[in-house]
Parts: C-alpha cells; sequence; structure tokens
C-alpha cells in the first residue's frame, strides 16, 4: 500500500502510511464530555425517579446490529439521547435509595482517565504507575478508616466481592490454624467451618459463604430491636459450639437502621473464643472519617477483616469495594495468583492481583486516590456529617406529622418511616414520593412491618434538598391517607 493511501473506518478516512489526514474518530470523546456535563449540570432539576419504563427503552436501544459499522459520534450521541428517558438521578441531591452515592468531580474525571488509559490494574508490570496510585490510596484508606497499617487491601466491585474477599482470609487463617490447608487440598475433609451472624446480615455475607464453599446456613445470632448484634447471645452461641474453626461477621451500619453492632464486647468474645472477627461496613465504616461519628465504630479496630464500599459514602463512581485484611499473609494467600509468564515479585511491589479475586481489572483505585485528594481528611469528615445531619433533619420533620412515625433511631444517615401504622399505606405514599419525582427512596420491611427507607450518602445534597424532599414526603402521606 501506497503511503498517501487511505482506509475508511465507519464513514472516517484516514492515511494509512503517512500524516493522518482527517482522522476525527476521537471527536466522539468531546462528545462524551460535552454530553456528561450537561447531563451532570442537570441534576438539580431533573426528576429523580426514570421517566421511560421497560418498553419504551427497548423500543429505543434495541435495533439490528450493522454489518460496517457506525459513526463513533453518532453512536455516542444516540447512546445519550435514548438511554435518558430510563436514567434515574442517582448521582443528584435528593436521591435517597439504595445507599447509593453521587460522584465527587475529581472521581468521574479520573474515572474518565482511567478508561482512556486503559491499563490492567492486576499488577505493577502490566501499570506501573497505576499500581502505584492505587498502593497510595490503599494507605490513605486505612488511616482513614483506623485500622493496622500494614494490613492487606484490595479494590474490588463492591461489599459483596470485599465480602468474599475478606471470608477467604478467614477461611485460609482458621483452617490453617486447625492444621488443614484450603488452597492445597479444598474443603473436602477439611473440619467444619462454622460462620455466625446476625439477623439481620446483609444477604451478601450468605452469598460469599456460599461461593466458598461454606454454605449459606450461617448461624443466626439474634439482634436488638435496632438490628445489632447481641453480644450476649454470641456469647452463648460460640460457648454451645463444638470448637469447630468459627468466623463471626458483624455489622457497621445495618442496612435499614444505620445502627452499628458492639463491637468492644463482640471482638472481647471472638479473643475469648478464638474466632476470626469480620466487619460488614459497606457505608457505616467510613463513620470512622468522622471525629463526630467514629465512636460508634469503638472497638472495631480489633476486628480481623472489613468490607466496604467507595462507591457508597466515598462518593466515587461505580464500580468500587474495598477489602481490608489485618493479617497480609491470609489475605495475600487467599487471593494471590500467578503464571508462567507474570514476573516474580517481591511482596512490598505492588500488585493488585495479591490481594483481589481478579487477574485482571480496571484500575478503580484510581478513582478512591482522586477522591481523597479532592476531599481530604476534612472535607471526607464534613461530608459524613453533613449526610447524617439531613437524614436528622428529614427524620425530625417527619416525626412533626400526624400519622408518620420514624421507627429507628437516627445515629448515622438512614431514616425508617412508617406511615399509619399500615403496610399498604406505607408502600402507597413510598410510590407516591418515587412518582412524583422530588425526591426518590425506597421502600424496605424491618422487623416484619413495611417501612421507607431513606439513605442519604450524596454529596450534593443540601438543607434545602432536605427540606423540600421532607415536604413532598409528607404531601404524599397527606393525600394517600385521604
Amino acid at each position: 500500500m501506497d503511503s498517501d493511501d487511505t482506509s475508511t473506518i465507519s464513514g472516517r478516512s484516514l492515511q494509512v502510511g503517512g500524516t493522518r489526514a482527517s482522522d476525527r474518530r476521537y471527536d466522539c470523546l468531546d462528545d462524551a464530555a460535552r454530553l456528561a456535563r450537561r447531563y451532570i449540570d442537570g441534576l438539580q432539576d431533573r426528576p429523580v425517579g426514570a421517566q421511560a419504563g421497560l418498553g419504551e427503552l427497548r423500543a429505543a436501544l434495541a435495533r439490528p446490529l450493522t454489518d460496517e459499522g457506525e459513526d463513533p459520534s453518532v453512536v455516542v450521541e444516540s447512546l445519550a439521547r435514548d438511554v435518558d428517558p430510563g436514567l434515574v438521578a442517582s448521582g443528584g441531591p435528593r436521591y435517597f435509595g439504595f445507599v447509593i452515592g453521587g460522584a465527587v468531580p475529581a472521581a468521574v474525571a479520573a474515572d474518565w482517565l482511567v478508561s482512556a488509559w486503559d491499563q490492567n490494574g492486576g499488577g505493577f508490570v502490566a501499570s506501573p504507575a497505576l499500581s502505584v496510585v492505587e498502593e497510595v490510596a490503599a494507605t490513605w484508606v486505612r488511616e482513614l478508616l483506623g485500622v493496622p497499617a500494614s494490613s492487606g487491601v484490595g479494590f474490588v466491585t463492591g461489599c459483596q466481592m470485599a465480602n468474599f474477599t475478606c471470608l477467604a482470609a478467614a477461611r485460609h487463617a482458621i483452617l490453617r490454624d486447625a492444621g488443614w490447608d484450603v488452597e492445597a487440598h479444598g474443603l473436602h475433609g477439611a473440619p467444619r467451618v462454622r460462620v455466625l451472624a446476625g439477623e439481620y446480615a446483609h444477604v451478601t455475607v450468605g452469598v460469599a459463604c456460599r461461593l466458598l464453599g461454606l454454605g449459606q446456613l450461617v448461624d443466626v445470632v439474634p439482634v436488638d430491636d435496632q438490628g445489632r448484634m447481641r453480644a450476649d447471645a454470641l456469647r452463648d452461641a460460640l460457648a454451645g459450639g463444638t470448637g469447630d474453626p468459627t468466623i463471626v461477621c458483624a455489622q457497621a451500619g445495618e442496612i435499614n437502621t444505620g445502627a452499628f453492632d458492639p463491637f468492644v464486647d463482640i471482638a472481647r468474645i471472638c479473643r475469648e473464643h478464638r474466632a476470626w472477627l469480620h466487619i460488614d461496613g459497606a457505608f457505616g465504616l467510613w463513620a470512622a472519617a468522622s471525629p463526630r461519628s467514629r465512636g460508634l465504630l469503638a472497638g472495631a479496630e480489633h476486628a480481623d477483616s472489613w468490607a466496604t464500599d467507595g462507591h457508597k459514602w466515598l462518593n466515587v463512581p461505580y464500580d468500587c469495594g474495598i477489602a481490608i485484611v489485618a493479617d497480609p499473609r491470609a489475605h495475600r494467600v487467599a487471593m494471590t495468583s500467578t503464571s508462567a509468564y507474570v514476573p516474580a515479585h517481591d511482596d512490598d511491589e505492588p500488585y493488585g492481583f495479591d490481594w483481589s479475586p481478579e487477574f485482571s481489572r480496571r484500575a478503580r483505585g484510581v478513582t478512591v486516590y482522586a477522591a481523597l485528594r479532592q476531599l481530604g481528611r476534612h472535607g471526607l469528615a464534613d461530608l459524613v456529617d453533613r449526610c447524617c445531619d439531613h437524614a436528622r433533619l428529614i427524620a425530625r420533620r417527619l416525626a412533626a406529622e400526624p400519622g408518620i412515625d420514624v421507627v429507628n433511631d437516627v445515629v448515622l444517615n438512614q431514616v425508617l418511616v412508617r406511615f399509619g401504622d399500615d403496610d399498604a399505606l406505607t408502600s402507597t405514599v413510598v410510590q407516591r414520593v418515587q412518582r412524583d419525582g422530588i425526591c426518590w427512596l425506597a421502600g424496605s420491611t424491618f422487623r416484619g412491618r413495611s417501612v421507607m427507607r431513606i439513605s442519604v450518602v450524596g454529596w450534593q445534597t443540601t438543607p434545602a434538598d432536605a427540606h423540600r424532599s421532607a415536604d413532598a414526603i409528607i404531601a404524599a402521606a397527606r393525600t394517600a391517607g385521604g
């Protein structure tokens, strides 16, 4: 082919052998930035819930796949247009569903760069720079959460895989102490591993146990009226055991109430019975960043492992979970993998696949690095405190209204609400609020009763948003109540 020969890709010409004449394939990146900025700028005013249903979205997005491909800018423009009615404004200031945070600007921008750099975050040899970025981010996370500085840290997809990773390390350590090498021999013939968790443990703990071959029949420990594990019940359960290697799963931030298990007592009991203590702190672990709230975590520093999410209260884009294990050797042995084409490396050389289940993965710790640099210690503490203040404001407004009951102690960012002490009315109010679009929140069930569940974790929420949302909930309750 001559140096001035050209090829055409999706209708755009480029010179193959010499200087590019009109290569505009990457104009779509500018288009994406413009469209993303327009979406983010509109979060304050757009309805919070989706405006299109399943049928409409399928009609807009399901199209025949072409043989020749399409212009990249056309793809990006039409994608943004067609998905827009089905987007939920979860990054906005009045989204209070499912403990979903927004994303601070530095983290969004860093996430774009991660995609543009397209590095495998699995190890130093594949991406030296981003491996070091994640190493630094891990150091900051340890410091902010008050866990041992020597802990292993793995960046995973979310708290499902963070729980999995931590419990894999736990499985390794307690079976090792029982004389069994689970990595070499598997579970067939191994001592039985006993797992105890509170009655309201998150479903991801059970799923992690199932994936690890431990079964989903976790021994349930009774809880109090806020969903906190009862330390006396845990002591009785451990005392009545058969001496099997044991893992105890506690919670920092019960998923409905936001309550914290009594870690001082639980940690002492676990030490007495040589049980591994794991803490599922998907959002609640970030309370450690706030001098005002970190007392809720007293004793949590004595756990053996901790799981949390970055895409909740830290407000980085999906997906980002963080698995932390106090014994880095147990963490690494449970996770690390190698192959003939992977160079040997020293323990202090940053290889992401030493600490997470994935061999190839996105360098998701970069968004953590960027968010923490933007926020700083004081900014992160302020984010946590503001969200708690907004939750309490909404709770006060609702509790003052006849027929509306706040059924939990608002110790953090979670508010549970019941209307007319009636399941059907509560569900109706939730649906009306979702449909009105001023704010968005979800229904749940707590202690066998339907509740409205309000989770405040977004960095953009202001007192005005909290008041506006409370007004919308009260108006929906009055209308629904006749």
